[in-house]
């Protein structure tokens, strides 16, 4: 750890709790700090530079500063950052996404993924007058008291008995729960390749099955693809053959700004509706035209063309790694590294030029060359491959 980052770190366990803003970023015994990003590659305090596997957890599909992002931003900006009334750049949002999505009719903007998890979950207890949520143990839905694990400190107990867990595809749990909950459930939430959960799609055969079990209970079917919205050009979802009641988008759609966003059937999301609604939902910078605009960018180069490729790409990373004895999960372009060790795993990728999520979490970007995937691929089999170990 160098002197810089050393000295960093003293001034911020003086004003933050441990140092550190986002527990996700936390790696013992601190993390580096970064300084400057261009393209796949970042620069640390120290002048290390790595190439960007994180991709602040998944968000940065087009890389660090994309030169084309950045000019639509400061001319956008330029224009005021936020308004206190709407503008056309939502509009244009929410047309993208519900054509990428083949249909998902109508959207909702707010500034994170969490925020976007608790606004999909008011909206189906308003639209169903219940209130029950069950969800997947190991699933992150964002740190909102009602869709984080029942053992996480802080929850009240009473919001804590409105989520029911039930294990990862276990399809007999669920229905174990809507069965003992008759007409109590207000939607069934599921993330189909969680990242928590270690990476691993859900089968088709469960995906089916829980939509069938959920329209039986008359409980709506909500996914989170904050993360997984980059696999397909209309979401993770599409793969499955299955449209949502509610989705959760987040990260990529952003353009590297803060974004969240609810889309569903427009009877579902009715509450929200000024005119005939009765739910009242704010958020001073949700639909803020930067990130509106920078999300558009992002989105309108995310072609299927370039999906598939970056999905080939990191299908082509994981062979290689798996070929080499290491476990990895995953699809497309994230891969999820699985050791026993993730801090220590972390620090030895990083001295060898790649940044990971500090779960083991990799996120491939477009300026990703291929001498930047024989880079990370060689980084990861010589730390993770067993005559490495």
């Amino acid at each position: 750890m160098s002197s810089i980052d050393r000295a960093l770190y003293d001034r911020a366990i003086a004003v933050m709790p441990g140092g550190n803003t986002r527990s996700t970023l936390f790696v013992p015994p601190h993390p580096p700090y970064a300084v400057r990003g261009n393209g796949a590659e970042m620069t640390d305090e120290s002048g290390h530079v790595v190439i960007d596997c994180n991709n602040n957890y998944t968000a940065l599909i087009h890389g660090h500063a994309d030169p084309e992002i950045l000019e639509i931003t400061a001319a956008v900006a330029a224009e005021g950052t936020a308004f206190g009334l709407p503008t056309r750049y939502e509009v244009e949002m929410a047309e993208t996404l519900r054509e990428r999505t083949d249909g998902i009719e109508q959207w909702r903007f707010c500034n994170s993924g969490t925020e976007a998890v608790m606004m999909l979950m008011r909206a189906a207890r308003a639209h169903t007058g219940r209130d029950l949520i069950i969800r997947f143990k190991g699933s992150y839905h964002g740190t909102y008291d009602g869709a984080v694990s029942h053992s996480a400190n802080g929850v009240p107990a009473a919001v804590a008995s409105s989520v029911i867990e039930v294990p990862q595809g276990d399809i007999d749990a669920v229905e174990y729960a809507l069965t003992a909950h008759r007409g109590q459930v207000a939607a069934v939430l599921i993330d189909l390749m969680p990242n928590r959960a270690s990476l691993e799609p859900a089968t088709g055969e469960f995906v089916s099955r829980l939509g069938e079990l959920a329209r039986t209970h008359n409980a709506l079917l909500a996914v989170d693809e904050v993360i997984t919205f980059r696999l397909e050009y209309g979401g993770l979802h599409t793969r499955y053959g299955i449209t949502p009641d509610l989705v959760a988008l987040g990260k990529a759609i952003g353009g590297g700004y803060p974004v969240g966003a609810v889309g569903g059937r427009a009877d579902v999301l009715s509450s929200f509706n000024p005119l005939v609604g009765e739910v009242t939902w704010g958020g001073t910078f949700s639909a803020n035209p930067v990130t509106m605009a920078a999300g558009m960018v992002a989105l309108r180069r995310f072609t299927p063309n370039v999906i598939a490729e970056l999905n080939a790409s990191g299908d082509a990373v994981r062979q290689r790694l798996t070929d080499g004895g290491v476990a990895a999960n995953g699809s497309g372009s994230l891969i999820r590294l699985v050791t026993d060790d993730p801090a220590v795993t972390w620090w030895k990728l990083y001295r060898a030029g790649v940044l990971a999520g500090t779960n083991g979490l990799l996120a491939l970007s477009t300026p990703m060359t291929d001498d930047h995937l024989t880079s990370i691929t060689n980084a990861v089999l010589s730390v993770c491959a067993p005559e490495s170990a």
